[in-house]
This record gives C-alpha cells, structure tokens and sequence, in this order.
C-alpha cells in the first residue's frame, strides 16, 4: 500500500463532480423531458433483456473548463488546513450570522 497523499486528489474532486452531475436533478429533468429517448434518432432507452439501450445527457455547450473548477474547489473549499478553524456548533453558527451582518464592499 502507498503513502497516504497529504491532501484530495484531483482525480477525487473530479470523480465527485461527476456523481454530482449524473445525480442532479436538472439532468433527471432533461431525460424525462425527452422522454427517455434520444433527441437526434429517437430510439427509447431499454432495459429489457436481449433489446438493452442506454441514452446519456449531453452538455450541449460542453462542460467549460475543468481545471478552472477543479482550482476553484481547491481554493475555497479544500483549502490548506492552516486555513480551517475547528468551532463548536455554537460558536460557528455565531460565526457565519456575524459575516452575515459585516457591510459588504460597493
């Protein structure tokens, strides 16, 4: 077994994005808005034995930039740990309501 990398792998991150998406709401949505069946040819997905079809959502525009949101994951959420503060439920609820109320800039 190797060493245990000091922190989330990026492949990681991508991996959960993309259990993300093929969970999401918004794609349910679209295959139930096509009827479960493909928009250029029109075959219906099946699930039958021996007449097995599957159809995938497609971004149309693409999904951009990976490495851009991979980057932004590890900026704010999965940032160096000298960055994390470890509060009681309490005090962090305290923490989060008093950012809440600081003026924001113009």
């Amino acid at each position: 077994m190797g060493k245990r990398l000091p922190g989330t792998p990026r492949s990681k991150v991508r991996a959960a994005l993309r259990q993300l998406s093929l969970r999401s709401r918004e794609r349910a949505a679209a295959m139930k808005r096509a009827g479960y069946r493909c928009q250029r040819c029109g075959i219906k997905q099946s699930k039958a034995k021996g007449k097995e079809v599957a159809v995938n959502a497609h971004h149309r525009e693409g999904v951009g930039n990976w490495e851009i949101v991979i980057n932004l994951i590890f900026r704010e959420l999965l940032c160096d740990p000298s960055m994390w503060e470890i509060l009681c439920v309490q005090c962090h609820d305290a923490e989060h309501k008093a950012s809440l109320n600081e003026p924001q800039c113009p």
